[in-house]
């Protein structure tokens, strides 16, 4: 029994310790995706019922990161995807900007990119009976950044409008 006991004391030091050890020194993680594409302050829109308006979103690439356009010219590649998901309003387009043609190490052919400065606009309806007051339109943006060595994994984000609806 006596055995027993000091084994258990062992391993709960030996937890307890390791508990320790892991809050002292955390371990190191798996690099997290760098932040290579920061999106543009997006300013709330003052709209009507029934008023259709363009609203532009500013983006921004690292240097030497790119992502593939919204329209790749291979099935495989991620296409540049921005998707408005609930809100008051109704998205009647959305367009994105020339892509350039890239050669890359990992394509035989080239490939259709955004790089640098950027933006998206979408065309927004009010609908007749849209609530009159505050609100928000919430947009999925997805994305894969690449050099011209590596890709990162796909990620998506969440850009937020704000709308006042009059």
């Amino acid at each position: 029994m006596k055995s027993l006991t000091c084994w258990m004391h062992r391993a709960l030091g030996c937890t307890l310790g390791c508990a320790l050890l892991s809050v002292l020194f955390p371990p190191l993680l798996p690099a997290q995706s760098p932040q290579v594409l920061s999106v543009g302050e997006i300013q709330a829109a003052h709209v009507k019922r029934n008023e259709t308006f363009t609203q532009k979103v500013d983006l921004e690439l690292k240097e030497g990161f790119h992502v593939n356009s919204n329209t790749p010219v291979d099935i495989y590649l991620i296409p540049f995807r921005l998707r408005w998901v609930g809100g008051p309003l109704d998205t009647e387009q959305i367009s994105y900007p020339k892509a350039t043609m890239q050669k890359s190490a990992f394509s035989e052919k080239p490939i259709s990119v955004f790089s640098g400065k950027f933006e998206v606009q979408t065309k927004f309806r009010v609908p007749a009976d849209a609530a009159v007051g505050s609100g928000s339109m919430t947009g999925k943006l997805r994305y894969q950044a690449c050099t011209d060595k590596e890709c990162l994994p796909p990620k998506t984000i969440d850009v937020h409008l704000p709308v006042e609806i009059q």
